[in-house]
């Protein structure tokens, strides 16, 4: 039996049904089986739409994206609509209303969408808008330029018609005020780390796009800007080839270009599967500690074939298609000694 083998096990019905998908260990990339067929649609029945995204919160996005899907709606259409869940959501601190602040007790969030002609848009450090996403397609169809920040994103948003808010919810502050006590920054796998809804879809038409929102790093310095509005390292889209989206310590993403690297594996003949290993791989190889560096990315190809990949188990993500709705989560991968 090979390490990659996996257990299905039924967790609950999520659409037409829901499954609990959990990896085993893997020391690294297995050799390319040169039986499968190359990342060509002409070889291979499309299943379509289809759209996937990161972690647990994913499930209601892509259900909303899924939907519009369904209807005839683009890849762009459905996966701004679908993070918007999302980003409206105050319970989820990871994202827009509610998102657990810098350490100064201000929300900002990042944000960046792309689409299948290569056009993109994105925010970052922006603050006092709950639906980033929106301002970063704003910034896409109405703009010469690919990201505002600051001040300058929020004046642009303002003027474009979207309300200010206040984005610090109690819930958010009250824990900001716990962590104050000591100003410590501890993450914690898959909970600190979980801070990006990326959503990347195929489309009935054959095209895809994909969108990433994110509030970032709880307790971050002031100002710091992570992969999430960086096309290339948070996202990244060819129609030509396939789509990819990376979640966790964004650093350690921009580094590498990861979202980027995948797509351009999988140019090369890589499964979304493998491109995804051999970034994370990558990843864990460049940096001499790991220690709660939790980095996952997902990545969808032309043919509908679709991966997640992960440094620590634990990273999930959702998947929707006409033929199973499914929660899928990933294993960890490979030790650093």
């Amino acid at each position: 039996m090979k390490k990659n083998r996996r257990d299905f096990i039924k967790l609950s019905a999520v659409g037409s049904a829901g499954l609990l998908l959990s990896s085993c260990q893997d020391s690294g990339l297995e050799e390319k089986n040169e039986s499968q067929p190359e990342n060509n649609a002409a070889t291979a029945t499309v299943v379509k739409p289809i759209v996937l995204s990161t972690w647990n919160h994913g499930v209601e996005a892509n259900q909303t994206a899924f939907n519009e899907l369904q209807n005839g709606a683009t890849a762009l259409d459905a996966v701004e609509k679908g993070v918007k869940v999302c980003e409206a959501d105050p319970t989820n601190m990871t994202v827009g209303l509610g998102g657990l602040p810098d350490r100064d007790g201000k929300v900002t969030l990042d944000a960046c969408i792309m689409d299948h002609k290569s056009n993109a848009g994105a925010v970052s450090f922006l603050q006092h808008i709950q639906h980033p996403i929106s301002v970063a397609r704003k910034v896409m169809e109405d703009t010469e330029h690919v990201m505002l920040s600051g001040q300058g994103a929020l004046e642009f948003a303002l003027e474009s018609g979207f309300e200010k808010t206040d984005l610090l919810t109690d819930a958010s502050k009250e824990r900001w005020e716990e962590w104050l006590v000591e100003s410590k920054y501890q993450p914690i796998i898959n909970i600190e780390n979980h801070d990006t809804i990326g959503m990347i879809a195929l489309d009935e038409y054959g095209n895809l796009s994909g969108a990433c929102t994110t509030s970032g790093l709880a307790y971050k310095m002031h100002g710091r800007v992570g992969d999430s509005p960086i096309i290339g390292a948070g996202l990244f889209i060819d129609n030509e080839v396939g789509a990819a989206c990376a979640t966790g310590v964004g650093e350690a993403v921009i580094k590498v270009a990861g979202s980027a690297m995948v797509v351009e594996l999988m140019r090369h003949g890589h499964t979304p599967e493998e491109a995804c290993k051999e970034v994370v791989n990558r990843i864990i190889s460049k940096n001499e500690n790991i220690d709660n560096m939790q980095v996952g990315f997902i990545a969808l190809n032309k043919n509908g074939e679709y991966a997640g990949y992960s440094v620590y188990e634990g990273f999930e993500i959702a998947v929707n298609h006409p033929e199973l709705t499914e929660l899928q989560k990933t294993g960890f991968h490979r030790k650093w000694n």
